[in-house]
């Protein structure tokens, strides 16, 4: 999918165009880039332009041999904690471990943790970038239909990762050695340390004892439900879309590090499962030509849910006056008749959140569907 096409898409997802006027520019941006129709996935590049390079970054260092086996948890800043845990925890039905005035702590399952810190106010400069993005679209649509600008109010900050095997002082070594000048952060039975990945992002690695203390419950929450509470069970990380300035010297990173394996590389992105946890898409930001951007990015997360009928989920993301914009995967597929079905929708910081039908049996139905549109737009 082109650039374009996927920031517009994002727009939508984000609710600051409206279906009719999504159409209306859509006409224009197929009619300007007739090519997306014939590019396929496939590494070959899009009709009458060289084929994309797919070959794979030389490794940074030599493999550790550690298998990455938990995921602690995914940590995000936004502006409105309170009201960003309480809508996951009634939509996703994520229990509440701990919550305070600055952060919540949601448990997903029994399996992973979602820390929400407020605070957030997004830089000048990313603002500028974003509101850039929205004026360039709403430009496309009637002067009297166009949506006021409301940046984006989070920001994906860090991940922790339990491993094995572990040991406190051989992993600190073996760190030490690749050059990634780990810091030790230590609770009790729970031992990590600290290290950037290439683009800067914190990355912690641990011994996957990391959890609160509390028990999940409803009780503590710091903000009234948004809404009805759903019956849905979060059983997979279907995948974190992890943009970066270059996707292959990442996904090199993570597989020598912390065992990832990648899966096939379509010349701009590799989506790489996490071992038995979940995968994670690591794509390259920005438009082909242009500057590279700093730092790496999370711009959404699909989650697994059971049960998942896709009439049903949607019928549920409207009840509550949520967005539900399809995604199966490849091109005016109908959901009903595809392997990958999911649903994007909207939190209250602006997120863009995913919910899929993807779980650990049928976890290759998500890695197919970002194989047959290159460029992302999950």
């Amino acid at each position: 999918m082109s650039d374009e096409l996927s920031k517009l898409f994002d727009e939508f997802d984000r609710g600051r165009i409206s279906r009719r006027q999504l159409f209306k520019a859509l006409g224009i941006v197929v009619v300007a880039t007739p090519a997306i129709a014939l590019a396929k996935g496939q590494g070959g590049g899009q009709s009458g332009r060289a084929p994309l390079d797919t070959t794979p970054a030389k490794l940074p260092f030599e493999r550790t041999g550690w298998k990455t086996v938990k995921l602690d948890y995914i940590a995000c800043e936004v502006a409105d904690q309170a009201k960003e845990a309480a809508f996951y925890n009634t939509l996703m039905n994520w229990g509440v471990r701990s919550a305070g005035d600055k952060e919540t702590v949601l448990a997903i399952g029994n399996w992973g943790h979602f820390i929400i810190r407020g605070g957030y106010q997004p830089a000048a400069d990313v603002v500028a970038a974003e509101k850039e993005r929205y004026d360039r679209f709403q430009s496309r649509v009637p002067a009297d239909q166009r949506q006021p600008f409301k940046p984006t109010e989070i920001k994906v900050t860090s991940f922790s990762w339990g491993i094995e095997p572990w040991n406190a002082k051989t992993v600190e070594a073996e760190l030490t050695k690749r050059g990634l000048t780990p810091v030790a952060e230590h609770h009790g039975a729970f031992e990590s340390f600290r290290v950037k990945d290439p683009d800067g992002f914190d990355l912690q690695i641990s011994n996957g004892r990391w959890a609160p203390r509390s028990e999940a419950t409803r009780a503590s929450l710091k903000a009234s439900a948004p809404f009805a509470a759903t019956n849905w069970k979060t059983v997979w990380l279907d995948h974190i879309s992890f943009g970066v300035p270059d996707y292959k010297n990442s996904v090199a990173f993570y597989e020598a590090l912390l065992g990832w394996k990648p899966g096939k590389d379509i010349g701009n992105q590799n989506q790489c499962q996490i071992g038995e946890i979940g995968d994670i898409i690591i794509r390259t930001m920005g438009r082909p030509g242009a500057a590279a951007p700093k730092g790496a990015n999370v711009d959404h997360i699909s989650w697994g849910i059971s049960p998942f009928d896709p009439d049903t989920v949607k019928a549920e993301l409207e009840k509550r006056q949520l967005r539900a914009r399809p995604d199966s995967g490849t091109g005016g597929v109908d959901i009903h008749k595809s392997v990958f079905q999911s649903y994007h929708t909207t939190t209250p910081s602006g997120f863009d959140l995913q919910i899929s039908n993807v779980g650990k049996a049928n976890r290759e139905a998500s890695a197919e569907a970002t194989v047959s549109r290159p460029g992302g737009g999950e």
